[in-house]
């Protein structure tokens, strides 16, 4: 295996202006917040709301919190974004009084590992009396589905506006067409329990604890193992799956939609990480610690990993997800082992 910069093609930069990531291999991302938050209030300043029975118009957006990224590895773009929306709406029926009622449309979970059409949308009316509660029902019946149109709006301009300028084209290879746009594939959601063991949660009972050493080589530089690790639209890259995350001394994480919880211990960039760590299937309250030592090799980052307090009877299941979870999903979603196809 050739040293950084020497001889592997996918490390070296080519005699081009921009070619400071050549082939597209290493992992490069763009702030997509502030631009989706002006799109996200842009689709719903104003919007009329056709019906037979009413007149309703979505106002303005209210409150729009979270973050939006898009990202490149290995020639894929990789979008991230999680919102929680409030957007108004103000409306009168038709038949009814000239009385102008207002409500609110709620989205707490708009994010890339929910489908448009499972989002958790929520209708209010301010003054519930029965001219009221008729918008309502309105609003539940159609303004769902225009709210679902307008976020579908949202997400494909998304990807097309942070597609420009991601994917660089290798030497000589200008044509447009040569590279494909991608997505991470967020909802494929990843599913642990078929890697389970039979035993059952024990409460208050003395745990048989064993200790795993293993070891990894990743081809990629310590800080990149690192940020795959304590970066949370990283980790999501490569879990497939909801992340919760608080990347600080004390702080929580949880992965695999709450398959994995725990807290970080210690963080020291490019080097070393040490969780408090739990599988859902271990005895209620039982936590073991896990230390990442990371050490960056000539041409290689090698990762021992030391898990000490493991239920013995789970040492082999939690082995097997080690590897299969996180090595071997960590390599196909970045690129950090060519071996894996």
């Amino acid at each position: 295996m050739a040293k950084w910069g020497e001889g592997d093609p996918r490390w070296i930069v080519e005699e081009r202006p921009d070619a400071t990531n050549v082939n597209n291999w290493h992992w490069t991302e763009k702030n997509a917040g502030p631009w989706s938050l002006d799109r996200i209030k842009e689709l719903f300043k104003d919007l009329p709301l056709k019906s037979d029975l009413a007149d309703i118009t979505f106002t303005e957006v209210e409150k729009c919190d979270g973050e939006a990224s898009a990202s490149n590895r290995k020639g894929k773009l990789i979008f991230f974004y999680e919102w929680d929306l409030t957007i108004k709406w103000s409306g009168k029926l038709k038949d009814g009084s000239d009385k102008t009622y207002s409500g609110k449309v709620k989205v707490p979970n708009l994010s890339e590992e929910n489908d448009v059409s499972e989002l958790d949308i929520k209708i209010s009316v301010k003054d519930s009396d029965d001219e009221g509660d008729k918008l309502k029902e309105i609003m539940f019946k159609t303004g769902k589905q225009v709210v679902r149109e307008q976020i579908s709006k949202y997400i494909s301009s998304l990807k097309e506006e942070f597609s420009k300028g991601m994917i660089l084209p290798k030497k000589d290879e200008v044509k447009p067409d040569a590279v494909k746009n991608l997505t991470s594939g967020f909802n494929k959601k990843i599913n642990m329990t078929p890697v389970v063991s039979e035993s059952k949660k024990q409460i208050g009972l003395k745990i048989d604890v064993t200790t795993l050493n293993l070891t990894q080589q990743f081809q990629c530089k310590a800080n990149e193992f690192y940020d795959a690790l304590t970066r949370i639209e990283m980790v999501t890259a490569f879990t497939r799956a909801h992340v919760k995350m608080d990347p600080t001394k004390g702080g929580k994480f949880e992965l695999f939609s709450g398959n994995i919880v725990g807290t970080f211990e210690e963080l020291v960039p490019g080097k070393k990480i040490v969780q408090q760590w739990r599988y859902k299937q271990w005895p209620e309250g039982h936590f073991s610690t896990v230390t990442f030592n990371i050490t960056e090799k000539s041409d290689h980052t090698e990762v021992n990993l030391v898990q000490t307090g493991v239920p013995a009877g789970e040492a082999d299941v939690t082995k097997e997800n080690w590897q299969r979870y996180y090595w071997d999903s960590m390599k196909r979603a970045f690129g950090f082992g060519a071996f894996i196809v």
